[in-house]
């Protein structure tokens, strides 16, 4: 690693990421827009967005474990492969018209669960990678990649290759994620935790739960990106009815949608490089209250109008103000944590932070169901709006008595 870059092993891994966040973009569009022929029920809908998630409920600590016992590259390619392998599977059941949206959901339940082992181990590898002082950049440039591909590029591109035809939709991902594993085999080091005892599954995430309680701050932040997530994933599940087809609010086509989501990415990619500035210029605290009331945009202005240009303009504004929540609080958490623990409290945090989308995917589809999917949005932004109280508690202050502390706590290990 050179003394201001981030180093070859980081920009391979930035690949990789990118080539995997692309296989996600263009297979979490294609699916519900697959969906969509099999089924037009709002609860079955939603059901897939609760099938995605679901594992960070109930796989998030045993991933995080495993991200604290194992080489996190392996991790990595392990997850990768096995995405490959169910969507492969997938495609060819399509291509022989034996699909059904309960097969959709099997896939959807398999993804997730690799989705969870392949996000713990990529967050908890970057401090192996580079500096400290280097994370805020470093994170920023991975979500700049991840946001592309997942969001700006991997959207339009599903919804493309939807309209081709089934086995493309499926077969494509399929292929990126190979290509991943390719440039993640070139990444050479050894990212395994040190441990000081051995341990059973069991007390490492007990230990790792225990950290979280314990840290106030830590918990806070991951309550707050749980009710969002409660709440982004109640209306993202029920916006596909909202704006896809001639019966909908927005009569958009396939395509079209594809398009409009990317809105929100190219926000994402643009706050991955604002987040430095802004942090600077505005402290970590205000910040972080800017992104809830910038957040709000994402789901209140599909209540108030239809208008694919409206929408669309709070989607960028959303995308902007989430990509630096994520760069400061991610950054902050990776600071925080002792590295021997990253990885199961990435997976606690995200269990609080990640464990509500299910949840928020069943309740939106219930709300759809019962009152239309306009009560969804409104719902889901008064909720939003409430974020603004615990942020009268996460102060500049409490986050630079956290980062003093660890540091303290490394030198005395040192001596």
């Amino acid at each position: 690693m050179t003394e201001n870059g981030l180093g070859a092993r980081y920009w391979k891994l930035w690949t990789s990421a990118g080539l995997s966040n692309l296989a996600d973009g263009v297979m979490k569009v294609a699916i519900p827009l697959v969906a969509v022929r099999y089924t037009d029920s709002p609860a079955l809908i939603a059901g897939l967005g609760f099938a995605f998630t679901l594992p960070w409920l109930l796989f998030a600590l045993t991933a995080g474990a495993l991200a604290d016992r194992m080489d996190r590259r392996r991790l990595l390619l392990v997850a990768n492969t096995a995405r490959a392998l169910v969507l492969a599977c997938l495609t060819g059941v399509a291509v022989l018209g034996a699909g059904s949206i309960w097969l959709l959901y099997v896939a959807a339940l398999c993804i997730g669960v690799a989705e969870t082992i392949y996000d713990t181990s990529s967050q908890s590898i970057l401090p192996q990678l580079v500096r400290r002082e280097q994370l805020s950049r470093a994170n920023g440039r991975l979500y700049a990649a991840e946001l592309t591909a997942n969001e700006f590029v991997g959207p339009p591109l599903g919804g493309f290759l939807v309209a081709t035809g089934i086995a493309l939709a499926f077969g494509a991902p399929v292929l990126l994620w190979v290509a991943a594993i390719g440039v993640l085999l070139l990444v050479r080091g050894r990212f395994r935790a040190e441990r000081t005892a051995p341990s059973t599954i069991r007390a490492d995430v007990a230990e790792g739960l225990r950290y979280l309680r314990r840290s106030t701050l830590l918990r806070t932040l991951a309550i707050m990106v749980g009710v969002f997530n409660f709440a982004s994933s109640a209306v993202y599940t029920v916006f596909v009815l909202y704006a896809v087809g001639p019966q909908s609010a927005m009569k958009l086509s396939e395509p079209a949608y594809g398009l409009l989501l990317t809105a929100s990415a190219v926000g994402s990619v643009l706050g991955t490089f604002l987040a430095e500035p802004v942090e600077r210029l505005l402290g970590r605290s205000r910040s972080l209250v800017l992104t809830i009331l910038g957040s709000l945009l994402l789901l209140v202005t599909p209540a108030l109008t239809a208008n694919p240009f409206l929408i669309g303009a709070g989607m960028l504004i959303g995308g902007i103000t989430i990509s630096i929540w994520n760069v400061i609080t991610v950054s902050l958490r990776q600071r925080v944590v002792p590295l021997r623990l990253l990885g199961r409290l990435n997976s606690a945090y995200r269990l609080l932070a990640w464990g509500t989308m299910p949840l928020g995917a069943a309740v939106g589809g219930l709300i759809g169901q019962l009152f239309g999917v306009q009560w969804v949005f409104v719902v889901m932004s008064a909720l939003v709006l409430l974020q603004l109280i615990p942020m009268l508690w996460v102060t500049d202050r409490r986050m630079d008595e956290a980062e003093a502390a660890i540091e303290a706590e490394d030198t005395a290990a040192v001596s």
